[in-house]
């Protein structure tokens, strides 16, 4: 079932159509979009520890731009390919360490809204926005597609965007507070419900009987090492 945030990015498609095609007709790279979305990125996050937390709004609303054409111009060009998506999938944890990591900057270093409750809060959600990606990461390496959750990527870009952008620190900072609150707790109920998917998913297959097949160890050194241990090379990549 479409999510409103689905229903968000069709919209947005729309708008910067123009630019998709720009920038495809001009064969400018994806992987350089990726690139400048991802730095621009990590200068929000240091926006956001020197404590000018509208303005790191702002630059996090034009880094969703960047989040949503660098994938629509890989397929209008035909170049999506599998090292664009491992880079970009690990651009994007780059991306989303930056913003915790200079939220957390902020509540340690500034002398009005210094906060250690808070700067454990930030730490928290580091943690839980890597176990979000980790645990779906994980899941496609066992093949199960586990894109389950309250909180994905792209409710977590508009949450520290826009709230930010157009209240920054209102009401005392509290309204920055409830956000990271938010994003903080979602994230590790995300990463909670993607465990229980995975189990719901494997357990069956774990109780079958594992055949391992002990073949002889041959000196030849082309000798595919899958074989020399009993166990599928791809397992053995997965462990």
């Amino acid at each position: 079932m479409p999510t409103p945030t689905d229903y968000l990015k069709k919209g947005a498609l729309r708008v910067i159509e123009p630019a998709i095609s720009l920038l495809a007709r001009n064969n400018v790279s994806p992987n350089t979009i990726t690139t400048v979305g991802t730095l621009l990125t990590v200068a929000a996050g240091v926006v956001y520890a020197t404590g000018h937390i509208m303005t790191a709004g702002w630059i996090m609303a034009v880094t969703a731009f960047f989040d949503v054409v660098d994938g629509a111009v890989a397929r209008r060009t035909g170049r999506s390919t599998v090292f664009g998506a491992f880079y970009d999938s690990s651009l994007d944890r780059v991306a989303d360490g930056a913003l915790m990591a200079g939220l957390t900057v902020f509540y340690a270093t500034n002398p009005i809204h210094h906060n250690l409750y808070m700067m454990v809060v930030c730490l928290c959600g580091i943690i839980g926005t890597f176990l979000v990606s980790y645990t779906r990461a994980r899941a496609e390496s066992l093949g199960i597609d586990a894109k389950v959750g309250v909180m994905q990527r792209p409710e977590r870009i508009v949450l520290l965007s826009a709230p930010q952008a157009l209240f920054g620190l209102f009401w005392n900072g509290w309204v920055l507070i409830g956000i990271i609150i938010l994003l903080t707790v979602t994230a590790w109920i995300t990463a909670v419900q993607r465990i229980a998917f995975v189990y719901r998913n494997t357990r069956h297959a774990d109780n079958k009987p594992i055949r391992i097949i002990n073949d002889p160890v041959s000196p030849n050194p082309t000798t595919n090492p899958s074989k020399t241990t009993g166990m599928p090379a791809s397992r053995r990549a997965q462990s």
